[in-house]
């Protein structure tokens, strides 16, 4: 199945960080910014913002000097032994995170074998995850999670995920008709989230922003219920920005 390589902020955010992450993992005894600023090429201003994020997520430690060295997270997800145990945790750390940051449950999302799976959420009393009414596997078309996945595959690819599922009527603002959905889904920007307004169930919005990683499909998602729909647009965009720790742990 052949991807659409659509490079998005968030994208671009993690490949910069794991240039950071390979200049200072090359020295062992630590590098000061300077040094990590000529290996990597980046700015001042960027590299400063990287490596707080790095720092925060635990892939960077500083030592008493001031230079950089690897840190724990690093070491955890780079070994061969527990690396699922250990990506598991990290993504469940920066899920609840994100949750209290947008003030929403959020969700990762892959599409394996041909097929929509939330793999992984966080939710809690006052951001409650969506009810799933109807099986997300075979409701793509009316979810942001699923046509966030279904933008990132090729024309192909998309008709025959709808070939096998029939798209059924599930709201009165559910689309059914193919070729409005493949229009819609063909005219995504990448850059902007891909929203859900109560198609998939009355009473709840999501919105869903892609994080493939490598050639496995994924997506960052948030839902909130329909009297927070005017939080949803900037709820949205903060996620998008937030998607470079989850990118970057699945790049690692």
């Amino acid at each position: 199945m052949a991807l659409q390589h659509r490079p998005t902020a968030p994208h671009h955010s993690a490949q910069d960080a794991l240039r950071v992450l390979e200049t200072v993992a090359r020295h062992t005894a630590g590098v000061t910014d300077t040094e990590i600023g000529r290996g990597s090429g980046l700015d001042r201003e960027r590299l400063t913002t990287l490596l707080g994020m790095l720092r925060r997520e635990g892939y960077v430690e500083q030592t008493a000097d001031g230079a950089y060295v690897t840190g724990e997270a690093l070491a955890r997800l780079g070994s061969a032994h527990g690396r699922e145990q250990a990506l598991r945790e990290k993504l469940q750390r920066t899920l609840d995170r994100l949750r209290d940051s947008v003030g929403a449950a959020v969700y990762i999302s892959r599409y394996v074998d041909g097929e929509v799976s939330v793999t992984q959420y966080a939710d809690g009393p006052t951001t409650p995850r969506v009810n799933e009414w109807v099986d997300f596997r075979v409701s793509a078309h009316a979810t942001a999670v699923g046509k966030s996945l279904l933008t990132q595959l090729d024309h192909a690819g998309r008709r025959d995920h709808l070939s096998r599922h029939r798209m059924a009527r599930l709201t009165s603002r559910t689309i059914t008709s193919d070729k409005l959905l493949l229009s819609r889904l063909e005219s995504q920007p990448a850059t902007v989230p891909v929203l859900d307004l109560q198609e998939y169930a009355v009473g709840t919005v999501c919105a869903a922003v892609p994080i493939t990683a490598g050639s496995a499909v994924g997506c960052l998602a948030l839902s909130l219920p329909v009297e927070h729909a005017h939080r949803l647009r900037r709820a949205a965009d903060e996620l998008n920005r937030s998607a470079a720790p989850v990118l970057l742990s699945l790049a690692i």
